[in-house]
């Protein structure tokens, strides 16, 4: 129980001071600076500029040879706070609204922990990550050799999830999180008066239809034993008030468990853009760009994840573990980890009520404090259980 409480204090002042100082993706250089200070400190190697602005710290114990990563995010959102905290961001519209502040920190705790006094035989390396938010961390640590510098046998990771009771663990073997695809459809038109639309090629109309159709790609195209979402999100036009635009420009964000999905996706899309399109003697484009993989737990290592936080859960007797949550729809650039080694992504409550029930990405959440201690726990078991004291 002590290694869930005695660091409490120390880390609730961890992550409001990087709350405080939130920096977008590839910039988090003050958050990767106070991360290597720490590390250091802690008695860990320290190695910097990972993937531009990556940290990992390395810690050895006994003679194995077996190794492990953690890994968290450091990045923050392009959004204004909406908060009153005395922690609150300093900074004009960045914002610490997904909890990576306090991914930071549970992961500093366990690294003091065991830098202390764990009882572990290995390696255990903690990863922590620039730029998870537009899916370009990840890759970037890896194209920088990320897991042939540091070789480790599996990976794991770890998200707050609001709506889950504080400090409750789900997760799931296979997909937990999605894909996420974007697209933008272009259609060119001829535009004119508002009065006169016989007159025009109303891309407008043409768009609406558009939309629609779009509706259709899941149930139609995708059957219910496949998992899809397709979402419209934006229409733009050049046109005014008393003017039929020549161009409109839709956007919008797809979802998906299968890359067979994603692709019955995207061709479902062009036939329908070229086919109204041509209905209507306009021309369309579809730009389809893959931002995020569906992260895909294996097996054993989620077994492995699973013992750890039913460890965790004993200790406490307050949380529970649910071994087979739901997939959830959004989506996660650890997921490109998870394409090179295998790994679990582990969600932990943050609670239901107030601002740590507020959505992620919404201007009122905050990580809860109370559950910073449950996680450091998770990362201590897991390291100790996967490497086991001979």
């Amino acid at each position: 129980m002590n290694k869930m409480t005695d660091l409490q204090s120390e880390m609730q002042d961890w992550r409001h001071d990087i709350h405080k100082h939130p920096e977008l993706g590839f910039c988090e250089q003050r958050t990767a600076a106070k991360v290597a200070d720490l590390l250091a400190n802690f008695g860990l190697e320290v190695h910097t500029g990972i993937g531009a602005t990556g940290v990992v710290g390395v810690l050895r114990r006994g003679e194995s040879d077996r190794a492990i990563g953690l890994r968290a995010d450091m990045d923050a959102l392009p959004i204004q706070e909406a908060n009153d905290f005395p922690y609150r961001s300093v900074n004009d519209k960045v914002f610490h609204g997904c909890g990576h502040d306090g991914h930071t920190t549970m992961l500093l705790g366990a690294a003091k922990r065991l830098a202390a006094d764990g009882g572990f035989d290995g390696t255990a390396y903690f990863i922590f990550q620039p730029s998870e938010e537009d899916g370009r961390g990840a890759l970037s640590m890896i194209d920088d050799g990320l897991f042939e510098r540091f070789p480790m046998e599996a990976v794991y990771g770890m998200h707050n999830m609001p709506g889950i009771p504080a400090g409750h663990f789900a997760v799931r073997k296979g997909s937990i999180m999605t894909s996420e695809d974007i697209f933008v459809i272009t259609i060119n038109g001829r535009g004119g008066h508002a009065s006169m639309p016989d007159r025009t090629i109303d891309p407008v109309v043409i768009g609406a239809e558009v939309i629609l159709a779009l509706q259709t790609i899941v149930s139609r195209s995708v059957g219910p034993q496949d998992w899809a979402v397709v979402s419209v999100t934006e229409m733009l036009t050049d046109g005014a008030r008393n003017v039929i635009p020549s161009r409109v420009i839709i956007k919008g964000d797809c979802r998906a468990l299968s890359v067979e999905t994603q692709d019955r996706i995207e061709s479902r899309m062009r036939q329908i853009v070229a086919g109204i399109c041509t209905a209507h003697n306009a021309e369309g484009q579809v730009e389809y760009r893959r931002e995020f993989v569906a992260t895909v737990n294996t097996p054993t290592e989620t077994e492995v994840a699973i013992a750890a936080a039913r460890q965790v859960a004993a200790e406490t007797g307050e949380v529970s573990v649910n071994p087979d949550c739901p997939t959830c729809s959004a989506s996660e650039d650890f997921a490109r980890m998870l394409q090179q080694k295998p790994g679990c992504y582990m969600l932990i409550g943050n609670g239901v009520d107030g601002h740590c029930g507020s959505s992620l990405h919404n201007s009122h959440y905050d990580l809860n404090d109370d559950i910073l201690g449950i996680g450091c726990a998770y990362w201590i078991a897991l390291v100790e259980n996967q490497l086991p004291l001979r």
